[in-house]
């Protein structure tokens, strides 16, 4: 597929060095596209949509990287950044200044954040970096999208690489080449997809294209998309909305008395999964790489998604993408 190439943001929240990250980096640069990457310099998994207030973070160029990873410049622009920051700070940082900054005159067409070692299903989203990386994102008035694979074990991390590059030219190709709302510089109040809450019923000014409110939601950054690959993926994609799961057994104990210790770790928890229709987790049992549309705004936000907007995607799709993402 060949993708509008505008310049990509690229983040993550286990680390700049982390290898679902240098992986999509490798492969996205292989294809030909303009990277510019700003990405914690240490691993921030879970930090939700943590950000640093009046606290200094170092900034460095990571030009080492380069060699490492066998990317050629020359090839295709590529420019390498970490910061002493969340993930929610490398995308204010980039956003309020950073970018321009340090690369004067690149303006990003997406924001990509990932791929996450681990899941990002169902209540992961309350605490996911790599999602609130991409939240963020779209708070900025930027089309973003948040890629995790389902395991801890980074044994078949290439499938989710493989989905996010096809995620990240499918997006590029329905995107103009920057993103126009960028900084929200209008403060758009006049969308036809945002909820009428709190006023009674909804007038439903998109009933007669749904695909292109949605299609100018995710342009605007008050759509994200959130994707989840599982090490067993066939190849399938399902559009699916958050699903039902629960983490058992997740914290033990250790020591005695005032040296007493409590540790919570997600990795060797076992998951209770209740079925639920659309669920990404439920997609994921199923082998299908999950593609979730999620509103970037919280309910009651004068900029939240019509709900029956969102569920429109559910119902109308094609080969388990989003109708409004398909272009060909």
């Amino acid at each position: 597929m060949s993708a509008r190439r505008g310049w990509l943001l690229l983040t993550n929240d286990d680390g700049i060095e982390a290898e679902g990250f240098s992986l999509l980096v490798k492969a996205l640069h292989k294809e030909g596209h303009k990277i510019a990457v700003l990405a914690p310099s240490a691993n921030h998994s879970a930090a939700g949509m943590r950000i640093n207030l009046m606290k200094p973070m170092g900034l460095r160029e990571r030009t080492d990287l380069l060699s490492q990873w066998d990317l050629n410049p020359e090839h295709s622009p590529i420019h390498l950044f970490e910061l002493d920051g969340t993930p929610c700070d490398t995308v204010i940082v980039a956003m309020d200044g950073g970018l321009q900054h340090l690369i004067p005159d690149i303006q990003p067409q997406l924001v990509v954040s990932g791929v996450n070692l681990g899941p990002n299903l169902s209540q992961d989203s309350y605490h996911s970096g790599t999602m609130g990386a991409a939240r963020e994102a779209g708070l900025y008035g930027m089309p973003a999208i948040a890629s995790s694979f389902t395991s801890f074990d980074s044994e078949g991390m290439e499938k989710a690489i493989e989905a996010t590059v096809q995620l990240v030219e499918r997006a590029m190709n329905v995107l103009p080449l920057v993103a126009a709302n960028a900084g929200r510089p209008h403060d758009a109040m006049d969308t036809n997809y945002f909820t009428s809450w709190p006023r009674p019923g909804n007038d439903d000014g998109w009933l007669d294209d749904p695909e292109s409110a949605l299609l100018e939601a995710f342009k605007n950054g008050d759509l994200m998309l959130n994707l989840n690959v599982p090490p067993t993926w066939n190849g399938a994609w399902a559009c699916t909305r958050l699903g039902v799961r629960w983490y058992r057994n997740a914290v033990r104990f250790e020591g005695l008395g005032e040296s007493e210790v409590a540790t919570f770790t997600i990795g060797a928890a076992s998951v209770d999964h209740s079925p639920v229709l659309y669920g990404d987790c439920d997609a994921v049992e199923e082998n299908k790489a999950s593609l979730s549309c999620l509103a970037v705004w919280p309910q009651s936000h004068p900029f939240a998604m019509d709900e029956d907007l969102l569920a429109s995607v559910l119902i109308h799709s094609k080969d388990g993408w989003p109708n409004w993402l398909v272009t060909d």
